[in-house]
C-alpha cells in the first residue's frame, strides 16, 4: 500500500511539472516584426535578440524603389504585430501592402532619419528610433531592449573609432572621386573628396555623362564609386572614358556575401576602397 501511495504521488508531481512546463512555453512569444529593408532588420535583430521574430521584405542587394510586392509579402504583414519602414519616396509600395494585409492590429512605424545609415552616427540614431518602437510595442521587455541597444551603440562607436584609426594617415582627403549620390554620405565619412555625384543609370543621359566626364578630367578624379542597390555598373562607361578605377559599395547589410551585419558591411566597403586605391 505504501509503495502504491508513493507511486501515485510521483505520478502527480510529474504530471504537474509537465502541465506547468507546457503553460510556460505557450506563454512565451516573440514580437513579430516585419521590416522593409535590411538596414532596419539588422538593427531590430541586434537590439531585439530572442524577444523578436524578424522578417525582412526587400532583398538587401535590391533597390527599394524598384521592388515589386508579392502575395507572400502581404501575408507577412497579415501575420505581423509591427511593421517598420523608412519614409523614403522609393518605398511607395508600402501603403499598398499595408492596406492589402488588412491587419487592424498591425502597428506601423515610419523611421525618418537624414543621412547615410552606413555611417556610425546615423546607425546609432536609427538604433534609438527603432528602440522606441520596440519598447512601445512590447513594454514588458523594455529594459531588455534598452540594454541590448546600449550594447549595440557602444559596438558601433568602437567600430567607427577602429576604422578611423585604420584610415588615419591615408590622406584620403586628397583623393578626388565621383560617386552615386545614395552612397555619398558614407564616401565622405571615409574621408574621400567627392567632386560630384550622379544618380541611377536611367538618369545618366549622354549629356549628363559628358558633363561628368569633363569634370572628372578637369578635377583629376581617380575613382568612381557605384552603389550596389542603385546600379552596380552605373559609372563603368565614365571610368573607362577617363581611364580610372571604379568600385561598387553596398548601402545595405547583406548586399554582398559576408556582409550581413553593419560591422561586416562597413568593413567590406572600407577595405574595397583601400584595395582599389593601392593598385
Amino acid at each position: 500500500m505504501k509503495k502504491a501511495g508513493v507511486f501515485a504521488v510521483v505520478t502527480l508531481v510529474l504530471l504537474a511539472t509537465l502541465l506547468v512546463g507546457g503553460c510556460s512555453s505557450g506563454e512565451t512569444s516573440q514580437l513579430k516584426v516585419v521590416t522593409s529593408t535590411a538596414l532596419i532588420a539588422q538593427i531590430v535583430e541586434r537590439i531585439g535578440g530572442d524577444m523578436v521574430d524578424v522578417i525582412n521584405i526587400i532583398p538587401p542587394a535590391q533597390c527599394p524603389g524598384h521592388f515589386d510586392v508579392k502575395p507572400g509579402d502581404i501575408q507577412k504583414l497579415a501575420d505581423a504585430e509591427i511593421f517598420l519602414m523608412h519614409n523614403w519616396q522609393g518605398e511607395q509600395f508600402t501603403q499598398e501592402i499595408i492596406t492589402s494585409a488588412d491587419n487592424p492590429d498591425l502597428g506601423v512605424g515610419v523611421i525618418s532619419i537624414a543621412g547615410n545609415w552606413m555611417t556610425p552616427s546615423v546607425q546609432q540614431e536609427a538604433t534609438d528610433v527603432i528602440l522606441d518602437f520596440l519598447k512601445n510595442a512590447d513594454s514588458e521587455n523594455s529594459a531588455a531592449y534598452q540594454e541590448l541597444a546600449d550594447k549595440y551603440k557602444a559596438e558601433v562607436e568602437a567600430k567607427g573609432a577602429q576604422i578611423e584609426t585604420r584610415l588615419a594617415g591615408e590622406n584620403l582627403e586628397e583623393v578626388n572621386v565621383m560617386c552615386n549620390e545614395q552612397i555619398a554620405g558614407l564616401v565622405q565619412w571615409i574621408g574621400l573628396n567627392v567632386i560630384a555625384t550622379y544618380d541611377r543609370p536611367d538618369s545618366l543621359t549622354p549629356q549628363v555623362v559628358m558633363e561628368l566626364v569633363d569634370k572628372a578630367r578637369e578635377e583629376g578624379v581617380v575613382l568612381f564609386i557605384d552603389n550596389l542597390q542603385s546600379g552596380a555598373d552605373a559609372s563603368a562607361q565614365m571610368a573607362e572614358e577617363i581611364g580610372c578605377n571604379r568600385v561598387t559599395l553596398t548601402n545595405f547589410p547583406g548586399g554582398f556575401d559576408g556582409t550581413e551585419t553593419w560591422e561586416k558591411a562597413i568593413d567590406y566597403n572600407v577595405e574595397l576602397v583601400l584595395d582599389v586605391l593601392s593598385n
